[in-house]
């Protein structure tokens, strides 16, 4: 029996070998959230909640706050499938909806519904169904998600909430403001916030700002995308993107050199574990093997 269980160890020793293998991620959607349960090495811990919670209240209106010329931006020429058929032509990316008004109609079954008609650049209508009644829409403490649409509502209250605000960005990903397309930028940096607009088919806020301080002039005006109500499942809300307060304040014991590794999302010899961790996101897998000596 003791034979047969060292001929097991050995086994184990020769199919799992040596070393620990750690593949990291530079986006923002791979970095957690530093919350009060990720403490340094010095023991100085951060709370994000109030970025959690800042932009909460920017949300969609309800039904019952629906006025005539309520705007919705459209994200995809594809609106058309979601629209009731036309003889007219169909809404395009970038143009802007104005809700008219609310037609109860009944369903082929009997069942009240509600059309929702909008006005189109060039004033001819489009009509939107939704399968409840007016009435149940009313009620409804929320508004309409409108496919492929942003609704105008939601990128004011941003815009009211976020213009000329100093944040620090947390993400490295930046998107220019032409064409959208991915440049790298650095992380935990002051950014002015220059204007909110309209986003994406994905995220529905786009959100520019200026880079600030020491070597900000090194970084041309950029963007992110960014979805609303502060969703915790989504890797883009504004708590994972920017923080109101300098990250750098909560980790003293970080020397200046290696903060800077960090701010440019590159690990250096003799960082510990939870500054590579900052510095490149959380690792995607981990492998572990046993060094022999």
């Amino acid at each position: 029996m003791v034979r047969i269980f060292d001929c097991l160890k050995s086994i184990y020793a020769a199919v799992f070998p040596v070393l620990i293998l750690t593949s990291c991620f530079t986006g923002v959607e791979s970095t957690p959230k530093i919350t009060s349960k990720h403490v340094d090495k010095e023991g100085a811990s951060v709370s994000l909640i109030p970025e959690e919670t800042f932009l909460q209240n920017v949300t969609g209106d309800s039904v019952g706050l629906w006025r005539d010329g309520k705007e919705f931006y459209v994200t995809d020429s594809r609106i058309s499938i979601a629209l009731e058929p036309s003889k007219h032509k169909m809404p395009a990316l970038g143009d802007t909806l104005r809700f008219e008004r609310f037609n109860e109609v009944s369903s082929m079954i009997g069942k009240n519904e509600t059309e929702i008609i909008f006005r189109q650049p060039d004033s001819l209508t489009c009509v939107y169904r939704v399968g409840m009644s007016l009435d149940e829409l009313r009620k409804r403490p929320f508004g309409v998600d409108v496919p492929f649409t942003i609704e105008m509502s939601v990128v004011e209250k941003a815009r009211k909430a976020l213009a000329d605000s100093i944040l620090y960005i947390r993400t490295p990903v930046w998107y220019t403001l032409d064409g959208g397309n991915t440049t790298e930028g650095k992380k935990f940096i002051p950014v002015k916030v220059t204007s909110v607009e309209p986003g994406n088919l994905v995220y529905p806020l786009r959100v520019c700002f200026r880079p600030l301080g020491r070597n900000g002039e090194m970084y041309g005006d950029a963007c992110v995308y960014m979805s609303v109500s502060d969703n915790s499942k989504s890797g883009r809300n504004f708590a994972m993107l920017f923080s109101l307060t300098d990250p750098r304040l909560h980790y003293p014991a970080i020397t200046d050199e290696v903060w800077s590794c960090i701010q440019n999302s590159r690990v250096a010899k003799y960082m510990t574990r939870d500054e590579c961790r900052i510095a490149l996101g959380a690792p995607k897998n981990i492998q572990r093997r046993n060094v022999i000596t």
